[in-house]
């Protein structure tokens, strides 16, 4: 019961969510590093941002299934949205050939470690505010 009172009350689920996918982009990006050498290795890549966009945006309509079978329709569920790990289709790119840019992966791996930060952070100022009001304490900046 406080678990729910707390996701509806607070971003909670939305942070850990974002945790998630900073850490699973973390392992990804480091596996790319890994292998930046190897010959015909394709680089993996993770998507969040924009399943978590469309999850969030309240101006599409949100479809019901009725049948598993059944395509979905609409923006989804928070909870239903998940960071995956893919092969990014480069048409351009000929078969056997490492497509892993040391550079582009060590902004992205810095810009990864920005986020994870950021959600750390605010999940330590909602507790540290959850904190204050049980113990009727002011929050002290």
């Amino acid at each position: 019961m406080l678990g729910e009172m707390l996701s509806r009350a607070t971003n909670l689920p939305l942070m850990q969510k974002t945790m998630d996918a900073a850490m699973l982009r973390g392992r990804v990006i480091a596996n790319n590093i890994a292998n930046v050498n190897t010959p015909g290795f394709r680089r993996v890549e993770v998507a969040f941002e924009e399943e978590l966009r469309s999850a969030l945006d309240r101006t599409r309509l949100q479809g019901s299934r009725t049948d598993e079978k059944h395509m979905d329709m609409g923006r989804k569920d928070l909870s239903s949205v998940n960071a995956e790990a893919y092969h990014p289709y480069d048409p351009a790119l000929p078969s056997g050939v490492n497509n892993v840019d040391i550079d582009m992966e060590m902004s992205k791996l810095a810009e990864t470690q920005i986020m994870y930060n950021y959600a750390v952070r605010f999940g330590q100022g909602v507790f540290k505010k959850l904190n204050a009001a049980i113990q009727a304490k002011p929050l002290q900046q």
